[in-house]
């Protein structure tokens, strides 16, 4: 079975570290290992990673290491990677849920497909409702809008894996953006495609990810929705069809009036939506060990 290495950058993350890591473990496979990667937290993350690490049974697949060289996501991430042993690095945000069958399907995909390089899947947005319609929609925008050149597919940050062969093709040639200004899961893929490398979409690669992009301005929204083209201008020999910002800008009004309200009712509840969102799933696979 293919080794699937869950690598975690993490600045400031003690809000949902813990959740994110007890979701990472309970799996119906194992992850090889899981490496959170810290980049200089201020916060408690470390010793939440800490504390979760020594309660694990040993040896834990959970390893804590620290990138204090450079404040940033891309070299936080390439540290992750380079400190990975599996075949294959999945690369998620510190506030996913993984599905707990996540890495079953990602081993799956890269054992049956030698030649995918790349994988992505939907996300469903825990800390909003309709989750169910929700995944649906995400689905539907992300196999029609995250496409490049002749609908090839491109990985979707939260909830990506790339196989470690690939990811030494291009290790040295992906962007360092000083600046902040690209989506550096976008570069990837693109940098994947340069090289002739497969990139696939499966629908049952799912992850939870937090809907609090939407709790921001529009003034932010915007800039943050800009790097999709910055990072198609800093790659000028690829193209889309579709401008994924669009369908986003579209969405955000609702959103961001619902967002705060539901978060409001969540509190109100005592619910904490990362730990909710797969707990039907972890208790079967904990009844089945």
């Amino acid at each position: 079975m293919v080794k699937v290495s869950i690598v975690i950058p993490a600045y400031n993350e003690q809000e949902r570290i813990v959740s994110c890591l007890s979701n990472a473990v309970c799996q119906s496979v194992a992850p090889y290992e899981v490496i959170v990667v810290d980049n200089k937290s201020s916060d408690k993350t470390c010793e939440l990673v800490q504390r979760f690490i020594d309660h694990q049974p040993s040896p834990s697949p959970v390893k804590l290491v620290h990138q204090d060289k450079e404040q940033g996501l891309i070299p936080t991430r390439d540290f992750g990677f380079s400190a990975a042993l599996g075949d294959v690095y999945g690369r998620i945000d510190a506030d996913c849920m993984l599905k707990p069958d996540w890495v079953e399907v990602v081993s799956d995909i890269f054992e049956r497909d030698p030649s995918a390089m790349g994988a992505t899947g939907p996300a469903v947005y825990y800390d909003m409702p309709a989750e169910r319609l929700g995944l649906e929609g995400d689905n539907k925008v992300r196999k029609v809008t995250y496409r490049a050149d002749d609908d090839k597919v491109l990985l979707f940050g939260s909830n990506m894996a790339v196989r470690a062969s690939a990811w030494e093709k291009i290790k040295d040639n992906v962007c360092r953006d000083k600046a902040d200004i690209m989506h550096e899961d976008i570069d990837i893929s693109l940098h994947l495609l340069d090289q002739g490398l497969k990139t696939v979409y499966c629908e049952t690669m799912i992850t939870g990810v937090s809907a609090r992009r939407m709790d921001t301005s529009f003034s932010s929204f915007r800039k943050y929705m800009q790097r999709f083209q910055n990072t198609f201008d800093a790659h000028p020999n690829h193209t889309r069809a579709h401008d994924t910002e669009r369908t986003l800008y579209a969405l955000y009004p609702a959103l961001r009036a619902f967002y705060p309200v539901y978060q409001k009712y969540l509190n109100h509840r005592n619910v904490n939506p990362a730990r909710r969102i797969w707990s039907k799933e972890q208790h079967e696979i904990s009844n089945h060990r």
